[in-house]
C-alpha cells in the first residue's frame, strides 16, 4: 500500500475563516458552494474542500470576505494566507509529471585519488511534454508549493534504484530529502522491495541526505539512517560545512560518507578562510570513521590540494558532468 502524500491524490483543501466580517458571511459562503455542487465539509470555521471548490471559493469570495482572516493549508501543512492559493493551482502541471514518470537519470562520476572511478551520483532530470527540460530549481519548489515533495521524493528514488541497477554492482549515491519521509519502515518499503527485486546489492547503494543543515528533527533522521543502515545500506551526509559542529552529534548520526559543500571546495587551493573549513572538516570526518568526499571540484589546483590534505573521494565537473550514460574510466 501506499502512504497518501507519496501518491498524486486529489488534493483536499483546508479553509478556515476568521473574524466577524468572515464569521458572519460563511453560511453564505456554503450555500453558494452547495448550489454549485461542489461538496463541503464544514467544521465550525473551516471548511474542507476539493480544488475546483476552492477555485470557486476564490472567485467568489474576493470581494465578499476579508481575504486578510482567511488562511488555507493542503497536506495538514503550515496554514497560509489566502493570497498564496492561486500558486497551487499555477503549479498543476507538476501532477503529471511525477504522474507519468516524467524523468530520468544522469550519473555523475564520483572518483579517488588516483581518479578511478568510485561510483556515481544519480542526479534526477525531468522532462516536459515535449522532451524539454524541467530544471531542479524550478519543479522542487513547485512540488513544495502543491504538496508534492512526498510523492516527488519518492518517484526519484525508486528511478534512481531503476538506473543503479544498470551499474552491475558500482556504487550509486542516491539522493532522498529526509523531511518527505513520515515514517522509514512505511515510506521506504517501496524502495528497498525494489532494490530486492532488480537484485542490486544494499551496499553498491548509498542513500544521500538532501540539504542536511536544514533538518531541524535530528532524532527522525536518525531513525531513517537506522531504517537504511538494518538492511545492509550506506548513508552519507550532504553538504557538510561548518554547521554540525560537535563531533558527538556527527558520531551519533554515524554516516558511511561525509560531502564538504562545494561553497566550501571553490578555489580552496587559494582561500584561506575555505582552508580552515576543509581541514576542520577532515578531522571530524576522520574522528568518526566517515569516508571525506569533496564535491564541486572544477580544476586541478583544488583537486590536489585537497588531496594532498587527506581527503579520499572528489566529485565536479573537473572528473565529469552528469551525462545520460555512465564513464566507465576518465
Amino acid at each position: 500500500m501506499q502512504c497518501n502524500s507519496c501518491a498524486v491524490a486529489a488534493i483536499k483543501f483546508e479553509i478556515k475563516l476568521e473574524g466577524e466580517t468572515n464569521l458572519s458571511a460563511l453560511q453564505i459562503v456554503v450555500d453558494h458552494l452547495n448550489r454549485r455542487e461542489i461538496e463541503v465539509v464544514q467544521k465550525k470555521n473551516k471548511l474542507q474542500i476539493d480544488e475546483k471548490g476552492a477555485r470557486e471559493f476564490l472567485d467568489f469570495c474576493s470581494d465578499l470576505l476579508d481575504v486578510n482572516q482567511v488562511v488555507f493549508r493542503i497536506n495538514q501543512e503550515t496554514w497560509q494566507p489566502l493570497e498564496g492559493m492561486p500558486a497551487v493551482f499555477a503549479t498543476e502541471w507538476i501532477d503529471e509529471v511525477i504522474k507519468e514518470e516524467r524523468l530520468i537519470c544522469h550519473y555523475q562520476p564520483i572518483v579517488d585519488a588516483d581518479e578511478n572511478i568510485f561510483a556515481y551520483e544519480m542526479l534526477a532530470r525531468f522532462q516536459h511534454k515535449d522532451g524539454s527540460m524541467i530544471y531542479p530549481n524550478e519543479i522542487f519548489p513547485a512540488a513544495k508549493t502543491r504538496g508534492r515533495l512526498y510523492a516527488l521524493d519518492r518517484v526519484c528514488r525508486m528511478t534512481a534504484v531503476k538506473y543503479a541497477a544498470a551499474l552491475n554492482g558500482e556504487k550509486a549515491f542516491i539522493n532522498f530529502i529526509p523531511t518527505s519521509i513520515y515514517s522509514p519502515e512505511f515510506c521506504l518499503r517501496s524502495t528497498i522491495e525494489l532494490a530486492e527485486q532488480l537484485d542490486v546489492n544494499p551496499k553498491s547503494l548509498v542513500f544521500e541526505v538532501v540539504e542536511t543543515e536544514k533538518v531541524d528533527d535530528l532524532n527522525h533522521l536518525k531513525k531513517i539512517l537506522r531504517y537504511y543502515r538494518d538492511r545492509g545500506f550506506d548513508y552519507a551526509l550532504d553538504d557538510v560545512g561548518e554547521g554540525y559542529s560537535t563531533i558527538e552529534l556527527l558520531a551519533d548520526l554515524k554516516p558511511n560518507y561525509m560531502k564538504l559543500d562545494m561553497q566550501y571546495v571553490f578555489n580552496v587551493a587559494e582561500d584561506t578562510e575555505k582552508q580552515k573549513v576543509a581541514k576542520r572538516f577532515l578531522e571530524k570526518a576522520q574522528e568518526i570513521g566517515s569516508v571525506p568526499l569533496a564535491e564541486g571540484i572544477e580544476t586541478q589546483a583544488d583537486f590536489e590540494w585537497l588531496k594532498k590534505l587527506g581527503y579520499q573521494l572528489f566529485q565536479g565537473y573537473y572528473f565529469g558532468k552528469p551525462a545520460a550514460k555512465p564513464l566507465s574510466k576518465l
